[in-house]
């Protein structure tokens, strides 16, 4: 099956059960996990990453496009995620930090400086590339973590509130450009 499947996963602490979910999640839908903080829904995504910290256990299993990654580093995974926070790269510049989500296969500066370039344009940063992240405002920061992550192609998106820092305007202008280009996978 295309897509993500959630087998049967029980994420634990202490002992104690933290979230129980079984999914199927096709290509270009969207699930919303919704409760209230500390509930575990940032766990829940970084069982999905594989990341989870080692103070929960997991059990159950993670598909994702027919091939099992319960096991899988995250790197493996082709999975993209977003944080409210936007932890960009503070070495790099604006252009940089879209430079690195690129896959490999997007060779020579040329090639690589026109998707940075159309991806700042798509966000409205158009100009932006050789900005310092430090200067940039929230929302304008929330938008090229946003771009980064998309550029990289990730198979799956989980979102961790990552239009909170947007205004009411953008957020609904950046949120259907995410699930637009989600759905076209």
């Amino acid at each position: 099956m295309a897509g993500l499947r959630l087998e049967g996963l029980r994420i634990t602490r202490a002992g104690l059960p933290l979230v129980a979910l079984e999914a199927e999640i096709a290509p270009g839908e969207v699930l919303s996990v919704m409760g209230p903080s500390g509930s575990g829904k940032s766990t829940l995504l970084s069982a999905i990453m594989g990341t989870l910290a080692p103070s929960f256990a997991m059990t159950g299993r993670v598909w994702l496009d027919g091939r099992e990654m319960t096991r899988q580093p995250p790197e493996a995974r082709r999975v993209g995620i977003l944080y409210q926070e936007e932890l960009l790269f503070p070495h790099l510049s604006v252009g940089g930090n879209l430079a690195f989500g690129l896959p490999r296969a997007v060779r020579g500066r040329t090639a690589r400086a026109a998707r940075v370039a159309a991806a700042l344009a798509e966000v409205g940063l158009a100009g932006f590339a050789d900005r310092d992240p430090a200067t940039l405002s929230g929302g304008q920061k929330a938008r090229v973590a946003l771009m980064r992550m998309l550029l990289a192609e990730p198979r799956a998106l989980l979102l961790d509130e990552p239009f909170s820092r947007l205004d009411a305007g953008l957020r609904v202008q950046v949120r259907e450009m995410v699930f637009a280009r989600a759905r076209a996978r």
